[in-house]
């Protein structure tokens, strides 16, 4: 026979069912709520899976108290490959665009939630500093709009070097349109949506990967083709295969030039003597007077002192003036053999580019020195002077 419970031990036993019925009750109401539960929120991209696909419209879901659905605008929208390639079960992410309609429908977007794999891709693109392929869509003020992936970009104006320069800018742009550019990411900010691309930093890779191909190839003394793509103080630069090396002024020609632009014109298609070739530095030096025949070859049994001759002033100094024959042969003029020999200074009497009747005063081959006079006297020759001795360029 079962001892009664005391009156003291009453109490804690009924505590303790007390408590076990709070746990019960505790635990039907978490069974009953998921505290977890988060409701979709505008701009929030969430895995969903595909529940049903109509011709107009795919439903989802992506966790919520409701299926989301994807329009028709937004499977308009997709590559027609990727649309055919979706089924029921797939899983996809979509982007939330209204937690609830006027209709109180969750409206979804898959292409704005595949987008963040292009948001991750072009990240990974601006730290890896690869170039891409990009479509030119249109054009605004300020650059270029292109299409990548499923993103919009930007090029702004001045990293694109593609665009016609003969042309209008508008009229260049247009051109423009539709067509394929080889670009690097420069920007990316996904929450401005903004992705700025560069044509430039691109063809400056190409043009440093063409240039290291090239100086494998190219050997000194080789020949080639080039156009002529810069003109500067100091030389021009010719593209010769995808890469640019550079004439110096002192390799353009036998005689005398002062600046590039007198003997070359951008776009020019020329023949260069390839003359160095620094491996280390990509540096590619070119000559064109290497293709010339040197005047002074042969100088002495095609000149003579005394000899009545047409040249063109090529620069003008303080103490005469340098003239080149048609043949490239240069010399000098000095101010006391200028006129009457009575002049002060040159300026005033010759500018560049006149041209001018002379008579040689005296040849110097192995120096590769020539003097030029318009003294006639007796000491070249009885001849008079020619009447025309100046004539402007």
């Amino acid at each position: 026979m079962l001892n009664p419970m005391s009156e003291e031990q009453e109490p804690i036993q009924n505590a303790e069912e007390n408590v076990e019925a709070e746990e019960n009750f505790a635990q039907m109401l978490a069974s009953s709520f998921d505290f977890s539960y988060s409701p979709p929120r505008r701009g929030e991209i969430r895995e969903a899976t595909i529940l049903q696909i109509d011709e107009r419209e795919i439903i989802v879901d992506l966790g919520a108290k409701q299926d989301g659905i994807v329009p028709s605008q937004d499977l308009e929208r997709m590559e027609a490959g990727f649309r055919e390639s979706l089924e029921a079960g797939a899983n996809v992410p979509v982007y939330v665009i209204n937690p609830r309609d006027q209709n109180d429908n969750l409206i979804v977007s898959i292409n704005m939630g595949l987008q963040r794999y292009d948001w991750e891709n072009a990240r990974e693109l601006l730290s890896s500093q690869s170039a891409v392929d990009v479509k030119v869509s249109g054009f605004n003020k300020g650059g270029a709009l292109v299409r990548w992936k499923r993103l919009e970009g930007f090029i702004p104006s001045s990293h694109l070097v593609s665009t016609n320069l003969r042309l209008e800018r508008r009229e260049a742009m247009l051109e423009l349109t539709g067509k394929t550019l080889g670009v690097k990411v420069i920007e990316v900010d996904q929450d401005r949506r903004r992705l700025i691309f560069s044509e430039r930093e691109a063809q400056k890779e190409w043009r440093a990967r063409q240039k290291a191909k090239l100086l494998a190839e190219l050997k000194v003394g080789d020949v080639v083709d080039g156009v002529v793509t810069g003109l500067r103080d100091f030389g021009a630069f010719v593209n010769i295969g995808g890469a640019d090396g550079l004439i110096h002024v002192s390799e353009l020609a036998w005689h005398r030039v002062d600046h590039p632009r007198d003997i070359l014109h951008i776009g020019e298609e020329i023949k260069v003597y390839v003359l160095n070739l620094d491996r280390q530095t990509n540096r590619i030096a070119l000559s064109r007077k290497r293709l010339l025949s040197d005047p002074w070859d042969d100088a002495q049994y095609r000149y003579h002192e005394g000899q009545l001759v047409e040249g063109y002033v090529t620069n003008v100094v303080d103490f005469g003036a340098f003239v080149a024959l048609e043949d490239g042969l240069e010399g000098l003029l000095h101010l006391s053999e200028m006129g009457d020999g009575a002049l002060k200074e040159p300026h005033s009497y010759v500018k560049k580019g006149d041209n001018l009747s002379l008579r040689i005063s005296h040849m110097e081959p192995e120096k590769r020195r020539v003097g030029f006079t318009q003294r006639w006297g007796t000491e070249l020759g009885s001849e008079k002077a020619p009447a025309d001795s100046k004539r402007g360029g």
